[in-house]
């Protein structure tokens, strides 16, 4: 096979360039800043699925997603050699007041669309596993299909996945002069593909998160009225994430992250004095559609778009890379219509 370079060391950048290269490309991995230096060098890592009503084509593709993680980064552990800090232990979720009806017609959602595979289940607070969580109504679900990773393990171990099998990383801006070039250059790349179609495809929305010092290791994640709440199995639990139309400065951090610890806090209890060890801030690619956008550039002969992960990068990335490389090696497109720029 011939040449491939893939702009950017995201996790899309890096999934494609790992889907590639396991096919026996030479790739060239090309970023400008380094390493998950955008927003997947943050802190939060969940990988949730879709509630299980209203199944349609996206839906079940997330759903495949998540099936198949598991196995992919433990394939990206044992070639790298590193941890990536993926363990799949569920999801528990306060029922709000008067939601409960709901939350059991999930349930039976759960039970016919999951396939088994995984299951949805209405308990009460004191029957939940992990960490306590405040739920006034007094009922929680659980989920098992949802996991956890942290990005920037993740990151690297997809990098040294990548070179182990003779892959090259270089720092620049610009792409290798031979062969195809797939642009995964998150919110950047949105707007210059904006500017070069004459319309707005996208934008960057800034997240804010922290890190608590926090051991609950094998405790399922938290999720509560938009608030993520993961612990990690290095001893920290992660709060995240905001979501920031409009901003100043891109990799800051203000009242904002103060708030999320605080609502955190109030959400489970434990978390009352858990010491804050790491902030961060950054932007999130979201494309207009909220979903992925893939395919050829228009105008532009051998050069792809992979970009648009917004909040479910690392959960997509493994499969639609796969998707991506056959569009690039092979020029089968086999792209999800409701990906497809």
């Amino acid at each position: 096979m011939g040449d491939v370079t893939i702009m950017g060391a995201g996790v899309f950048g890096l999934a494609v360039a790992y889907a590639c290269a396991k096919r026996g490309a030479r790739v060239h991995l090309v970023d400008k800043r380094g390493l998950g230096a955008g927003s997947s060098g943050g802190i939060v890592g969940a990988l949730a699925p879709h509630v299980p009503e209203n199944w349609n084509a996206k839906k079940a593709f997330q759903f495949d997603a998540l099936m198949r993680a598991q196995d992919f980064w433990r394939d990206v552990a044992t070639l790298s050699g590193q941890d990536t800090g993926y363990a799949r232990l569920g999801r528990v979720q306060p029922v709000p007041d008067g939601k409960l009806d709901l939350a059991h017609a999930r349930e039976a959602g759960a039970a016919a669309l999951w396939q088994g595979a995984a299951q949805w289940r209405v308990l009460r607070c004191d029957a939940a596993p992990g960490l306590a969580v405040a739920a006034p109504s007094g009922w929680v679900v659980h989920d098992t299909l949802t996991a956890r990773l942290q990005p920037r393990l993740a990151c690297r171990a997809l990098m040294g996945a990548f070179q182990a099998l003779g892959g090259q990383f270089t720092l620049g801006a610009q792409p290798q002069a031979n062969g195809p070039v797939v642009w995964a250059t998150g919110h950047e790349g949105l707007a210059d593909l904006s500017r070069d179609l004459g319309r707005a495809v996208g934008s960057g929305v800034k997240g804010q998160a922290a890190l608590l010092a926090h051991h609950a290791p094998n405790a399922p994640q938290i999720f509560a009225d938009g608030l993520h709440i993961v612990p990690h199995g290095d001893g920290t639990v992660a709060v995240g994430s905001t979501s920031e139309r409009e901003f100043d400065a891109p990799d800051t951090v203000d009242a904002q992250c103060d708030m999320l610890v605080a609502r955190a806090r109030a959400v489970c209890p434990v978390l009352a004095d858990a010491p804050v060890v790491d902030r961060w801030a950054g932007v999130r690619p979201r494309a207009s559609t909220r979903a992925p956008l893939m395919g050829g550039w228009p105008g532009k002969p051998g050069q792809f778009v992979f970009n648009g992960g917004f909040k479910i990068g690392f959960a997509m990335a493994p499969v639609l890379a796969e998707v991506m490389a056959d569009l690039v090696l092979d020029g089968v497109d086999n792209i999800p219509a409701e990906f497809r720029l």
